[in-house]
Parts: structure tokens; sequence; C-alpha cells
């Protein structure tokens, strides 16, 4: 499952479906420059044709990590990378990068593993992560990758997640499971949900189901667990392609010492544009599988 080691490179899992490499996950991120936020990351990931559906390290946000978990505020550490936003200041450079480091396996196999990670700002542990990751075939043409992020808070006090939304910038409540796709080469992707189209209809709403869509792919991103389908959809279309599902949209989300929350997202990896009652029907199957 795992490539070879290099003595001071990073290392790479690859997933496979239906023993077809099907993605790259980064489980000691590599030391790229200007993701100062180091966290491991899935890329590149691909259809079962071949299509890369995910962009590392983009000259328009460099510490976009094709799919990670990055939230930018826990209790004043940034652990998204980039500047932080700071209230009747607006995006400021500051030293409050955090890390999530791995710890350990307890499951490492083709089709998908469980990984333990410890989140922390110099030297200080913050949370312990539990991941799971999984991948599984649909059809001939699509797959869809399962994951879980379960966070304990081991600071000894109390924390809570915020955003730029929460810290004052109306609509950019982005932190938690995030993918960024890759551009395309002419014209804006298509985001839908079950109801409504486009960027400025979708966003920032909750939907069972949300799909992007490029010339020749498709990402169908579903809630899988209650406290996932309340979060509402980040979604950007117009200056990058990307998608989020929020945990401080509007308020802090706090989390008291000892306490644990877990959010659970699937999604559809799909050849070609789907139509929507296409989507919603892999959506559904993703999710039931």
């Amino acid at each position: 499952m795992s490539e070879p080691r290099l003595s001071g490179a990073p290392a790479v899992t690859t997933l496979r479906c239906d023993a077809r490499p099907v993605a790259g996950y980064h489980h000691v991120p590599p030391p790229l420059p200007g993701a100062l936020a180091p966290r491991p990351y899935l890329h590149p990931v691909r259809t079962f044709g071949g299509v890369t559906v995910t962009e590392v390290l983009p000259p328009d946000h460099t510490h976009h990590l094709g799919v990670s978990v990055a939230v930018p505020d826990v209790s004043g550490v940034n652990f998204w990378g980039g500047r932080t936003y700071v209230r009747d200041q607006g995006p400021v450079a500051l030293d409050n990068h955090g890390a999530q480091e791995h710890t350990g396996w307890l499951l490492r196999d083709p089709d998908g593993c469980v990984q333990e990670l410890s989140w922390v700002r110099e030297g200080r542990e913050l949370l312990k992560e539990r991941r799971t990751i999984s991948v599984l075939a649909l059809n001939s043409r699509a797959w869809a990758l399962d994951f879980t992020s379960a966070l304990t808070n081991v600071s000894g006090g109390g924390l809570s997640f915020g955003s730029p939304a929460t810290n004052g910038r109306p609509g950019a409540g982005y932190g938690g499971f995030f993918w960024r796709a890759p551009k395309e080469e002419a014209g804006r992707s298509e985001v839908f949900t079950e109801e409504a189209s486009g960027e400025d209809a979708v966003h920032g709403t909750t939907a069972p189901w949300l799909a992007l869509a490029g010339r020749r792919w498709t990402l169908v991103f579903a809630g899988a667990n209650e406290e996932t389908r309340r979060d509402p959809w980040f979604v950007r279309t117009g200056g990058y392609p990307g998608v989020g599902s929020a945990l401080a949209w509007a308020r802090r989300l706090p989390l008291a010492a000892g306490a644990s929350l877990a959010r659970r997202v699937v999604t559809v990896v799909a050849d070609g544009r789907l139509a929507r009652p296409d989507a919603a029907a892999l959506a559904r199957q993703a999710v039931a599988a």
C-alpha cells in the first residue's frame, strides 16, 4: 500500500480502489513552501479515468493542500495556513501556526486506513485526532472517498473553533474538511445541490449533498453523520474551485476539556459531468454503502 520512504523524504500512502490507484495520502506532510500549517493531505486524487481532481500549493492560495482538515482558528492557533483574519484589522501575518503530526496507524490497508494524529503548537498538544479514510467503487465510472475526523480536546482546558466569519468577515466561515479542486482551463466550475445552482445560491447553506463539476469530472460531497449534515457548505467557484464543510460558520464552536467531536464527509469522485439526478443517486449510494 505504501511507497518506500526515503531518508528525509515525505511518506506517502497509496490508496487503491478495485486494485486501481486513486489517491496519494501524504500522511507525513512534506516541508512545502507556503504551507505554513503542515498537515496530512490527499493528492493527487484521481477519477477512475485518470483525471486529477485535487490541487496543492496553487498560486492563488499556496496553503491549500488537496483534501485535508484545516481550521483557521483553534483558540487562536492557525491550523489552516496563510494569514489570520483579525477583527477590525483584516488578514494579518501572525506567528500562530500549528501542525498536525502523524503519531501512528491503527489500520493501514490498500483500500483505507485509520490514523492517529496530534494537533500541536510549539510543543503543546491541543487535540488528538483519529482519522479514518476509505475508498469504495460505486460503478465503473465513480468511486467514493469516505473521510471521518474525530477530534478530542486534550489541552487541559476549554477550546473553541473559529473562522474569519466569527472574527468579523461575513461569509468566510471556512474551517474543517476542505477539498481544493483544480481550476478549469476555460470558465468556472459548476456547483449545485438538489434545489439550487451557483455559488451565491449554495454557499453557506445546508444540504444533504453538494456537487462541484468540471469539464471532465464531478465531485459530490455528502455529510454522513448528523453533526456534519448540520454544518453549512463553504463553496468557491469564482476565484478558485473549493468545497468545505464548515465547523464555525457564524459562531464559535466550543469544545470542553476531554470532549470530542466527529465529522464524516463522503465524496463521490466521478468521470464526466453528472446531471442532478445522477449526482443525487450516487450521493445516496455512497452514504448508504
